[in-house]
């Protein structure tokens, strides 16, 4: 079997080819690098969750994760606040803006990829998600050491 056939070799490919036409179309259309929308998507699904957890999640670094941070604070994407309950604590949300930005860009994600997924049926689009979603879950588990 060619390597360029196994499951794990195709899957690396497409995520890399997905993540960079998705870089491309949101700098062309919106200004916004992918990671940028990813930490504000993450944000979006959890506003309490720290950078070294967004870094973790996204598979960055924590110093990759402070300077987009930044650099969307500057475009006034984001908002940091003082926790109420920690003064040590900062929460870091997305602004009216950034939320906005955040949408405009899943609706060109999803316009620019749907004729692929147009290729497949429901049943296959169906099978996709599920086995996905199933192997997320296993790929997002803690590593065991050994392993």
């Amino acid at each position: 079997m060619s390597t360029s056939n196994t499951i794990g070799y195709l899957l690396q490919h497409l995520s890399t080819a997905l993540a960079r036409q998705s870089e491309e179309i949101l700098q062309e259309k919106l200004g916004l690098g992918f990671s940028q929308f990813k930490i504000l998507m993450a944000l979006q699904w959890n506003p309490t969750t720290q950078q070294r957890q967004i870094a973790d999640s996204l598979g960055q670094t924590e110093a990759s994760v402070s300077r987009q941070i930044k650099i969307m604070h500057d475009k006034d994407l984001l908002k940091t606040e003082v926790s109420q309950g920690n003064r040590r604590e900062h929460i870091t949300t997305p602004t009216r803006k950034g939320a906005e930005l955040t949408e405009k860009a899943l609706v060109t994600l999803n316009n620019y990829h749907a004729p692929m997924f147009e290729l497949l049926t429901g049943e296959q689009k169906q099978q996709l998600l599920e086995t996905l979603q199933i192997m997320h879950e296993f790929a997002c588990q803690p590593s065991k050491s050994g392993a």
